[in-house]
């Protein structure tokens, strides 16, 4: 069955280039309407020329995401042009690249202004019109550099994760309105990373070839709640596990037996992926209560 987005409005930030406008361009091949944002709103224009001129429906905006009034003015012509926002991707963003030892902490406020508060900012005004219309699709971008790290990138691997605990949270409130929120953790040749990686690592990693799990993520039939990791026509899934782990009680010696115990620690032998936080609370209030109930009957 093809995937249908026709009668669906999108918001797609960052569009002016790379992977926003790949992004906005696959929603719109699939018959979505979109707002093309960006701060070069020229940019802007030109992929909303390359939708209409391939039959699709586009307009550009030139909100800066940080700007609450101007995110608010965004939606709302999304809203009286085409009547509701159904998909939102969270794209927009920048690097500023540093060892933590060497960065200014004024760089490290922006690259979380941008990246975090930008997606909170969109993803806030959309939110209350998703659950009247009992319908939304959410996507937030992530990053490797995020999930594992990267030298120079604690800046933006510390705005990339933060998004993913932004994520888990939203799509267990979004859940009852219809609403799925994942993470899109991207790999492709870009202006952010035409400067970091040889062209030769970058080769064959063509924005177009993440934009699948964009259009997949904001289907009907979307999942919610995940990872997505994208990149030269792969596509994986990252997920945040809990292990067994030890349990130690209540012991004067419990610090030296927990770092002795590490590599136990670490096993991922029948790890878990708990559902919420509470899951974590529950697990080991559950081992210390057998552990009582053993002793007693010992």
């Amino acid at each position: 069955m093809t995937l249908d987005l026709t009668g669906r409005v999108a918001i797609v930030t960052g569009a002016g280039a790379g992977l926003g406008r790949a992004h906005a361009n696959a929603l719109a091949q699939r018959g979505a309407r979109v707002i093309v944002n960006d701060l070069d709103v020229a940019a802007a224009e030109a992929v909303c020329e390359m939708i209409r001129s391939d039959g699709g429906d586009a307009v550009p905006n030139g909100a800066n995401v940080t700007r609450l009034a101007e995110v608010a003015a965004m939606v709302e012509d999304a809203v009286s042009r085409w009547g509701k926002v159904d998909i939102l991707v969270n794209n927009a963003g920048i690097l500023r690249d540093r060892s933590f030892g060497k960065m200014d902490l004024d760089d490290f406020r922006l690259v979380l202004d941008v990246h975090v508060m930008g997606s909170v900012n969109c993803t806030k005004l959309v939110w209350d019109g998703m659950r009247a219309q009992n319908y939304g699709r959410i996507i937030f971008t992530t990053s490797s550099s995020g999930l594992y790290g990267n030298f120079g990138q604690s800046n933006y691997g510390a705005a990339k994760m933060a998004l993913v605990g932004l994520m888990q949270t939203l799509a267990i409130e979004g859940a009852r309105s219809n609403i799925r929120v994942n993470c899109l953790a991207p790999s492709a040749a870009t202006g952010m990373t035409n400067e970091v990686y040889t062209k030769d690592a970058l080769a064959g990693l063509g924005a177009e070839m993440v934009s699948p799990a964009v259009v997949a993520l904001a289907a009907e039939d979307a999942p919610t709640r995940r990872i997505v990791l994208a990149g030269a026509g792969s596509f994986e899934q990252a997920n945040i596990t809990m292990t067994e782990g030890v349990f130690l009680g209540a012991r004067a010696d419990s610090a030296d037996r927990l770092l002795a115990a590490m590599d136990q620690l670490a096993d991922r032998t029948g790890e878990m992926i708990p559902q919420s936080g509470v899951e974590q609370h529950q697990y080991e209030v559950k081992r210390a209560n057998m552990a009582h109930s053993d002793l007693l009957r010992a």
